[in-house]
């Protein structure tokens, strides 16, 4: 198992752990889920964060 699958599980464990159901419930599920991804894609190396939050320089 990579780094991006143990962050989204790790992402979806928590927003099980966090909820309890319900539209709320799932929604935060979902966005736990995608942060969790988020985070094992920059320890895989996959998205760069520096160039992301730098974006292009002018000059």
């Amino acid at each position: 198992m990579n780094m991006t699958m143990a962050g989204l599980f790790v992402g979806l464990f928590l927003a099980v752990a966090a909820t309890t159901g319900g539209f709320l419930g799932f929604l935060l599920a979902v966005v736990l889920g995608a942060v969790g991804l988020a985070v094992g894609l920059v320890l895989d190396g996959r998205v760069d964060v520096g160039s992301v939050l730098n974006g292009r320089r002018r000059g």
